[in-house]
């Protein structure tokens, strides 16, 4: 089985964000970049993971 992974750059908060939980949805494993905010990144990471992603 072959792993996508996607490295989602601003994926804290909008468009980033959107893509980032779109991504995930389709199957990818995300990894989310940011700049300043930890705690938004944190919220994208968990919101991925509570809907059965990685």
């Amino acid at each position: 089985m072959v792993s996508r992974v996607a490295l989602v750059t601003g994926g804290s908060r909008g468009i980033g964000r959107a893509i980032a939980g779109t991504l995930a949805g389709d199957g990818h494993r995300i990894a989310v970049n940011y700049a300043a905010n930890a705690a938004a990144a944190d919220e994208v990471v968990a919101e991925i993971t509570a809907a059965g992603g990685e």
